[in-house]
């Protein structure tokens, strides 16, 4: 496709326009400080934190570790269904503004069960808040499940099987949390379970871990795409691989910068990845706690990297190759995008 001329100037005013999907969105990283102790003050939940200010001022991350420990108490604020609605809705409010027209959300069942909530209003809380998106907005928004990695296998097992009865609110699974020292192979009997149950697959590989991670993930797990893989840069016949295939990577810049995966977004590799071939997309992780929702990774990921409407155009498309919509709804967001990038060149 012929892309117009897009001056620096307008390619931040280009890239929030823009239809995408956001696919690597964790729920629970959504959280606002105001929110988090709006809803400790609804349910009487003591912080260790005095204001909104102090618990901000606390969101200095040297690793991811040091991250989870901040997110855990954050979540612990969360008890019934209306505090997961109203958590995933501030969440979907903003993405609709943003022109995400669709996106598929993680979630961390055993966060919360682990604390006596029970998995329904985990999920049900979860699905309204897509509903009534869907309705509103007309967003597309999915959930998928995530097993924390740092916990057992049996665990996971035991997550997966509660959550069973809402299956139809869930398209997926995935796995997250801490990763050195939990390789994806720790996890290979419940993800072929959910594999014959029919879910999508997904998992974290190569963000603080190695590329024999990634690995792990494809073959053991099967998974059908990899959150985060911008360790792959170092292993030449897994880039290979991941190009050929098209397994798509959902990379998390700011993310990336803030738990010093990277010193910076001017050394971030997703140009590199993106040259060669890989179906990389741009997400927000854990938007609150890493300084901006998906338009802000994208803003400051252009600017840092220089890159222009071709990149942007590829990114946005690719973030609908990704994603686990059918074939005939891609093709609808990609004919939207192409849309809006002809009449850019119209007004040029």
């Amino acid at each position: 496709m012929h892309l117009p001329h897009i001056t620096p100037q307008r390619l931040p005013s280009v890239l929030r326009r823009m239809p995408k999907a956001e696919l690597h969105i964790h729920i629970e990283g959504s959280l606002e400080p105001e929110l988090i102790f709006q809803l400790a003050e609804r349910n009487g939940v003591k912080l260790p934190y005095e204001s909104v200010e102090a618990l901000r001022a606390a969101y200095a991350f040297t690793d991811l570790q040091s991250f989870l420990d901040i997110y855990y108490a954050g979540a612990s604020v969360l008890l019934k269904e209306e505090d997961f609605f109203d958590m995933a809705w501030a969440y979907l409010q903003k993405a609709a503004a943003e022109n995400v027209v669709h996106t598929e959300i993680f979630f961390d069942p055993q966060t919360h069960t682990a604390r006596g909530v029970p998995m329904g209003t985990v999920i049900q809380g979860l699905h309204h808040a897509c509903q009534r998106a869907h309705q509103e907005f007309g967003i597309s928004a999915k959930l998928i499940l995530c097993f924390l990695r740092h916990l057992s296998e049996e665990d996971a097992f035991a997550t997966l099987e509660a959550a069973l009865p809402y299956r139809h609110h869930f398209i997926g699974v995935g796995l997250d949390s801490s990763e050195l020292g939990h390789p994806p192979e720790k996890f290979a009997r419940v993800f072929a379970r959910s594999r014959e149950l029919g879910l999508h697959v997904v998992a974290h590989a190569g963000e603080e871990g190695p590329p024999a991670y990634v690995w792990s993930a494809l073959d053991v797990l099967q998974v059908e795409r990899i959150d985060h893989g911008v360790q792959a840069i170092h292993d030449p016949a897994l880039m290979q691989r991941l190009a050929q295939e098209r397994v798509p990577l959902t990379v998390c810049p700011l993310s990336n910068v803030k738990l010093c995966v990277f010193p910076t977004l001017a050394q971030h590799n997703l140009k590199q990845l993106l040259d060669a071939g890989l179906c990389v997309t741009v997400n927000s992780d854990d938007p609150a706690y890493f300084g901006g929702y998906l338009n802000d990774n994208f803003v400051q990921l252009f600017e840092a990297l220089e890159l222009g409407p071709r990149e942007a155009y590829q990114l946005a498309f690719n973030s609908f190759e990704a994603s686990f919509a059918d074939a005939a709804t891609k093709r609808s967001w990609e004919h939207q995008l192409k849309t809006f990038f002809e009449d850019l060149r119209e007004h040029d």
